[in-house]
């Protein structure tokens, strides 16, 4: 039997393993969301506009940059979001209409933000999961209202780190659709979120976007919401 003491207070040992005469006592642990310090938790839930239709590939559809004075850095946990059609598509036969994509992906060397769109008010205690936190040094969170943002200065890494595909479902010449869902709420970190992976760190400067794959149809209008939770520690 081994046995770990409580480097603040003497009296509090746990036993660790079975010894000659020892009772049954297991240890417990009881978890709980990263400590934070003197940084903070934050989340937030933004909406876009009435997409135009015709929306170019690759386009940058939501921008989260982080800046730090503080030699802090930003542990993203999740990033979701929900997208539905508005104005059908036009078609002239039954046809399925997808795939429609939508990709999050690291930015690094985040020189200058982008513009264009809503940008979130983060001054203040706006988002702090808790009043006494640091306000977020998160520099800029911009989404779409009509059209795609302007992409600033920063390099995207050649790969995306999470994606999600979807449709309209089948529409037919006569405009009926079964499903104005493109995509239901669904996390762009997928199931590796949380403890079984490591979250997005981004240093000072570096951030994350989500962006559309091919080129949304002709016609079309779509609008699509996006969730994001994240935290701000002194080292990780």
């Amino acid at each position: 039997m081994a046995v770990i003491n409580d480097p603040g207070l003497a009296a509090n040992v746990l036993q660790v393993g079975m010894g000659a005469g020892t009772i049954w006592t297991p240890g417990h642990v009881a978890s709980g969301p990263l400590p934070v310090g003197t940084g903070g938790a934050y989340r937030l839930s933004m909406s876009s506009g009435t997409m135009a239709a015709s929306l170019g590939a690759n386009s940058e559809i939501f921008q989260f940059r982080y800046v730090t004075a503080a030699s802090r850095v930003c542990l993203i946990h999740g990033i979701s979001i929900s997208a539905a059609v508005l104005t059908l598509p036009a078609v002239s036969t039954t046809v399925l209409v997808g795939p429609l994509a939508f990709r999050a992906t690291q930015a690094r060397g985040w020189s200058v933000a982008g513009s264009g769109g809503t940008r979130a008010t983060m001054t203040g205690d706006n988002q702090n999961l808790r009043t006494t936190h640091a306000t977020s040094e998160v520099n800029d969170i911009g989404i779409c209202t009509t059209a795609a943002l302007t992409a600033g200065t920063k390099t995207l890494d050649a790969q995306d780190i999470g994606s999600v595909v979807g449709s309209t479902g089948v529409l037919t010449a006569v405009g009926v659709q079964p499903q104005g869902i493109i995509i239901p709420k669904t996390n762009l970190m997928g199931d590796f979120a949380g403890s079984l992976a490591f979250p997005v760190v981004c240093a000072n400067q570096e951030g994350i976007v989500v962006r559309v794959g091919p080129a949304f149809p002709a016609t079309m209008t779509w609008a699509f919401t996006i969730d994001i939770a994240w935290s701000e520690v002194q080292g990780f």
